[in-house]
């Protein structure tokens, strides 16, 4: 093919060309032109041509990678979920959540640095035919629509839940006579808004007994609006309906843990399966070997990340170890799918290629997004955050540190 592109190219100099010397000179110049536009294709049909490629050495160090990365996400993960019944390391604690903010930066340089970056790199590759590829920015592309479709599921998810437990404290609500009272039939009350700013069903003194959890959350904004409960975590205008007010509040971050635990682990399950069979399918123990390390230090904090997240969701023991076993295991198996693969995978074709990409776009999107919005907002937007300057501090040197220590690996791997 380069050899016709020389020649077509060669044609018109032969029949328009004023001499011998000037065609020398363009052949001397068209050549190399050509070879560096169209990419050889022995390069593209070959697997990996590394100098450093051993495949017995690397086959020892996949076994070691397996190993390394196992037990860092296990313990990372694990370290919330046990740490929940132990006061040091409770999820309420200053120390957790500057470790969270720690693990927040890790996700986030995790993105935009590493597998947006591998994104771009696979899409842009010359073994990729030029149309579509080089006619639009897919990557950036596939991360924005990636972000936008979890921006919907989250969003959908949170309201399912809180319905969900909305129609379970209603239940049990329902299900409670009050002391001192009469035991009477419980009627349904509307929950509406009237003109003098107060839910329809609410006593004199403020307390709501059978209303849904929007009232609940209305009437906590209200009392709340008049200046009061400040930093000092005191809110007056509260009466007896104070452990109602503060209930829904409690069901509505629940519902929001659900979620966001959910997203988070299958946004980081996705990318640990590309990470992993990339390492999988390569023979290199100079590429294996920084893999390693870097791999086992984004598996402990993002496990660490998604363990208090499963932690503060409050799920049952077995589902926390489900889903904490699962992703765990996702890299490993990753990587035990990409060595059986190794001798037929070529990992320039356009297909591997365009996969490769496109779920690393994709991953990067859902990686950014829980990373600013659930992990990242969530946090220092928070009450807690902007009433400690202590802990405002040592988090936001816990986020950049983070984050520059991850985009630094980037170097290696």
């Amino acid at each position: 093919m380069i050899i016709v592109d020389v020649l077509w190219k060669l044609f018109p100099l032969y029949l328009f060309g004023s001499g011998r010397e000037s065609l020398s000179e363009s052949i001397l110049q068209i050549i190399p032109d050509t070879m560096a536009s169209s990419p050889p294709k022995i390069l593209c049909d070959a697997g990996e041509s590394d100098l450093c490629r051993d495949d017995s050495a690397a086959f020892l160090l996949k076994f070691v990678a397996i190993a390394s990365i196992l037990i860092a996400g296990a313990a990372g993960v694990a370290i919330p979920l046990v740490g929940r019944n132990r006061r040091f390391l409770q999820t309420e604690g200053n120390l957790f959540v500057a470790a969270k903010a720690f693990a927040a930066g890790v996700i986030l340089a995790t993105g935009f640095v590493h597998m947006l970056a591998g994104g771009t790199e696979a899409l842009s590759n010359p073994c990729l035919p030029d149309y579509p590829w080089s006619k639009f920015p897919f990557p950036g592309f596939f991360a924005m629509v990636a972000a936008l479709l979890t921006l919907l599921v989250d969003f959908m998810g949170t309201q399912y839940y809180e319905r969900k437990q909305e129609r379970n404290e209603a239940v049990s609500e329902a299900a409670v006579v009050e002391p001192g009272r009469e035991e009477t039939s419980v009627v349904p009350v509307v929950v509406e808004r009237v003109n003098d700013d107060k839910v329809f069903g609410e006593e004199d003194g403020g307390g709501i007994h059978i209303v849904g959890i929007r009232a609940h959350a209305a009437h906590h904004r209200h009392s709340h609006s008049n200046g009061h409960g400040t930093c000092d975590g005191h809110a007056h205008g509260h009466s007896h309906g104070l452990g109602h007010v503060h209930g829904s509040s409690d069901v509505e971050n629940g519902a929001r843990h659900v979620v966001v635990s959910q997203i988070l682990e299958l946004g980081i399950v996705s990318h640990s399966i590309i990470i992993g069979l990339s390492l999988g399918v390569s023979q290199s123990p100079c590429t294996i070997r920084p893999l390693i390390a870097a791999l086992s230090f984004h598996q402990f904090f993002e496990g660490f990340a998604l363990g208090g997240c499963i932690s503060q969701a409050q799920f049952r023991n077995k589902s926390a170890a489900i889903m904490a076993c699962f992703f765990a295991l996702t890299t490993p198996i990753g990587i035990g799918i990409g060595t059986a693969v190794a001798s037929s995978f070529n990992s320039h074709s356009p297909a591997a290629l365009a996969t490769e990409g496109i779920l690393d776009s994709l991953s990067a999107g859902i990686l950014v997004y829980m990373a600013l919005v659930d992990l990242i907002a969530a946090d220092f937007l928070s009450k807690r955050m902007s009433c400690n300057t202590r802990l405002q501090v040592v988090s936001y040197v816990m986020l950049f540190l983070g984050a520059g220590l991850m985009s630094a690996l980037a170097i290696w791997a």
